[in-house]
């Protein structure tokens, strides 16, 4: 056998077994979220044109896509980000919808990541939301309560939702004339918290002493409520006193459901994703160094596909989820359902009929026939790891001459693999599902 087959690239990795039954459960959690709130699924590409993520959109650096070309010379692109194939989707088949559109999903996305990124995943599932055509603090805070839902819904109970908000930070930009690649380095080395980085920078660009001071203090502006009071006495820029009084209240909105103690404020929360303008926030948690859910309000990015609608979403990165979650020992409990039904070759026809009939009662039943090396131990062993509750062992009946009453007559033995429990049934209680 060639090993080298056996492997997989860097960056990706197999989910299989337990693994996969409990990152199902978890989705399957957090779908669930999203439609209580009323969101409805939708499914888009796994490969896009290159443009909808291009640097004019504020997504994912050229450099971390993954490209291939179609036969006419297009440049294709696996989807490095969710949202702006989401936005794409809404500025094709909702443009003409005067109330807000509310969608959902569940993906991979790939971004080529650095090799510096050690056991960083360059393939990973998404599960997210988008509030599309609303602009006020009302969907802002549907957002964020949905975020905190998802984290309990999750099974986690210790986490926390930095808030912030760029247009505090764009304020203080336009003021002092930054832009370009200086905005990008800065935003950079704010999020880093590089404190030295920021102000070896600001000196550099020889701007306003008095905004270069609220610029350096930004990455130290985080914790409760009352650091926004701090950055509002730092500047009397309107769009940053703006920027103030949405959070406050955001902040008072989250009161009136008990969701203000899983939230705090950073200022310095700022985004690799240029296409956010407003409200920004992630989401932590014990057990991983990253956020697990991530997003913002993005006012200008529909208008970028054809239609301006302003909007809001967040993506929850499952696998970082499930690291978290597997080391916070939080049980997530599978269901564990159906029959592995083993069957001699010989009676084949018998062991089909009795399959097919279970499967009509909604019965999931696995078929295994019957090898005289194996012991009953190895297969209630199997079942367990298929994740099936019952291992049923159906009798020799190599007459073919026995009639279907008498077939039902016969002794069945049923192990119940949880407890190991074995007893006798006929055929006709296994039909009837009495074992």
């Amino acid at each position: 056998m060639k090993r080298d087959l056996l492997h997989t690239p860097e960056g990706v990795r197999d989910i299989y077994n337990g693994e996969c039954a409990r990152k199902s459960v978890i989705q399957e959690r957090l779908h669930d979220v999203c439609l209580k709130y009323g969101y409805n699924d939708i499914q888009t590409p796994t490969i896009e044109f290159f443009d909808v993520f291009s640097k004019e959109r504020g997504s994912v650096p050229s450099n971390e896509m993954f490209k291939l070309f179609d036969r006419y010379g297009n440049t294709l692109v696996l989807r490095p980000d969710m949202t702006p194939s989401i936005v794409r989707t809404a500025a094709k088949y909702y443009a003409d919808n005067l109330l807000p559109v509310k969608l959902c999903y569940a993906g991979n996305t790939f971004i080529n990541v650095s090799k510096y990124y050690q056991g960083k995943l360059k393939e990973n599932t998404m599960v997210g939301a988008e509030l599309i055509g609303d602009s006020s603090i009302d969907a802002d805070f549907e957002i964020i309560s949905m975020v905190i839902d998802c984290m309990k819904n999750a099974g986690l109970t210790e986490f926390q939702v930095e808030i912030g908000n760029v247009s505090y930070f764009k304020g203080l930009l336009d003021e002092a004339g930054i832009s370009g690649d200086d905005e990008e380095n800065l935003v950079s080395l704010i999020q880093e918290k590089n404190f030295l980085g920021v102000e070896e920078l600001l000196e550099s660009l020889n701007i306003d002493k008095h905004i270069a001071d609220v610029l350096l203090a930004l990455p130290q502006l985080f914790g409760s409520v009352e650091v926004l009071e701090k950055a509002k006495a730092l500047t009397d820029n309107k769009e940053c006193l703006a920027a103030i009084d949405r959070l406050y209240a955001l902040y008072n909105l989250c009161r009136i459901t008990g969701a203000d103690k899983y939230v705090s404020f950073d200022l310095g929360e700022l985004s690799n994703h240029a296409y956010y303008t407003g409200i920004v926030f992630h989401a932590y948690t014990f057990g991983t160094g990253e956020p697990v859910i991530g997003g913002g309000r993005y006012d200008k990015l529909v208008g970028q596909f054809g239609r301006e609608k302003a909007a809001i979403g967040f993506s929850i990165t499952l696998d970082s989820l499930m690291a978290a979650i597997t080391r916070q020992n939080i049980d997530i409990p599978v269901d564990i359902n159906g029959t592995l039904l083993v069957y001699n070759s010989q009676n084949l026809s018998q062991a089909v009929s009795v399959a097919d009939s279970l499967r009509k009662k909604g019965i999931r039943v696995c078929m295994t026939s019957c090898n005289s090396e194996k012991t009953k131990e190895q297969y209630v062993e199997y079942a367990a790891d298929s994740q099936l509750a019952n291992a049923v062992f159906l009798p020799d009946c190599t007459n073919a001459d026995v009639s279907s009453a008498e077939f039902l007559g016969l002794t069945v033995q049923t192990t119940d693999v949880k407890d190991n429990c074995t007893k006798n049934i006929t055929v006709e209680q296994l039909l009837g599902g009495k074992y």
